[in-house]
């Protein structure tokens, strides 16, 4: 294949994953460079699927058959339990290590490079030089910051872009199929299935096993609930791990505090309905992440770009922080190949649209989240004022 550029991707997640596969379709030359040092696993868990990502398969031969679990019907629990309200949408929903474990197959392995972390970025008007911690150094054509939302990139470009605490976590878990009781499993399998509360609602869905399985029995009911903390009060004691080790915007499965775990557990006695209950109550591992706010002013540089949540992150209720990255990938492959991989005028074309469309859907994601978590002042319902 003619090289028509070659890229160099900080961040090895699936925004890096969908830059390089797309970018190596339209004949570019890609190295993916991630700062962890082992192969990634098991972040975020859920994700509803979008036409980007399908789009974004299609376009670098990846097969759009068993992509994840189809979710029928949508149902809206009472209180006590039982179907208050039921929609028949369809939706196709699957599991972060699954669209992982798709791109990772299918880009080359000599070009992922592990154990890279960024630390500075020089470029001249025809190239760009990554430097690396462990003194190495990679120059290419154009470098693309896909690092998430504690973005290095992001932070060597714009220093005093931050994101802000939106006023409420998710607390998230997966239960495997067989460790839920035949009741609560049969409610909830291949549904939407969502609860609302005052200032709070949780939802859960099926998603492919550990092994990304998708034979039914070895899936995985995947919940989320969003509960309001104090930023000031409440929010670093819940963000401080097991090991009394401060993180910054999630504790990982395994690693909450045990008492942080515990509370979580009993509010979840007290204002939740039954089977999501039933589904906190087996989950052997929890993880908690800050839900946040980022929006940049730009998003191109010279010769170096920010994607995905290096850029913008966006409310999970939007459902559209991996169709996001998917998006700003694709765009960028088309405007490579129509302005015929000039990078200066492909970029001038590429990032307006990109600034207009997150911008949209940060405030559509700020919007849903008011409504859900804000309706009722700033803080938790306690058990009495629930029913």
């Amino acid at each position: 294949m003619n090289s028509n550029g070659h890229a160099i991707v900080i961040g090895g997640s699936l925004g890096g994953l969908f830059t390089g596969l797309l970018l190596r379709s339209i004949g570019w030359t890609v190295d993916i460079y991630e700062r962890s040092a082992q192969t990634l696993n098991s972040r975020g868990g859920g994700i509803v699927m979008q036409p980007q990502v399908l789009e974004a398969f299609r376009r670098t031969g990846i097969s759009l058959d068993d992509l994840g679990v189809v979710a029928h019907e949508r149902y809206y629990l009472a209180p006590q339990g039982n179907v208050a309200q039921r929609m028949g949408t369809r939706q196709t929903l699957t599991s972060w290590n699954r669209l992982y474990g798709l791109m990772q197959r299918q880009f080359p392995a000599e070009h992922y490079h592990l154990g890279k972390q960024l630390t500075d970025i020089q470029q001249t008007s025809d190239s760009v030089t990554a430097q690396f911690a462990d003194g190495t150094s990679a120059t290419g054509d154009l470098l693309i910051g896909a690092d998430g939302p504690g973005s290095t990139v992001r932070s060597l470009l714009l220093p005093d872009a931050n994101y802000r605490y939106a006023g409420y976590v998710a607390y998230r878990g997966l239960v495997d199929e067989a460790d839920l009781d035949p009741d609560t499993a049969a409610l909830l399998t291949e549904r939407f299935v969502f609860f609302q509360l005052p200032n709070s609602h949780i939802l859960q869905y099926v998603i492919p096993g550990e092994d990304e399985s998708l034979v039914p029995g070895e899936r995985r009911f995947n919940w989320v609930w969003y509960v309001n903390y104090d930023e000031t009060t409440e929010l670093p004691r819940l963000l401080t791990d097991k090991d009394g080790r401060r993180r910054d915007h999630s504790i990982p499965p395994g690693l909450l505090a045990p008492a942080v775990e515990q509370e979580m557990r009993d509010y979840a006695e007290q204002v939740l309905a039954p089977p999501m209950q039933k589904l906190v109550a087996a989950t052997r591992e929890p993880f908690v992440q800050a839900i946040l706010d980022l929006d940049v002013p730009q998003m191109a540089f010279g010769r170096v770009i920010l994607l995905g949540d290096a850029a913008f992150i966006v409310r999970p209720h939007t459902a559209a922080g991996t169709s996001k990255a998917a998006a700003n990938a694709i765009a960028l492959a088309d405007n490579l190949r129509i302005h015929n991989h000039d990078i200066v005028s492909a970029l001038k074309a590429w990032e307006p649209g990109q600034l207009v469309d997150a911008e949209r859907l940060s405030q559509h994601g700020q919007f849903l989240g008011r409504r859900s978590q804000f309706t009722h002042g700033l803080g938790r319902f306690l058990p009495q004022h629930v029913h």
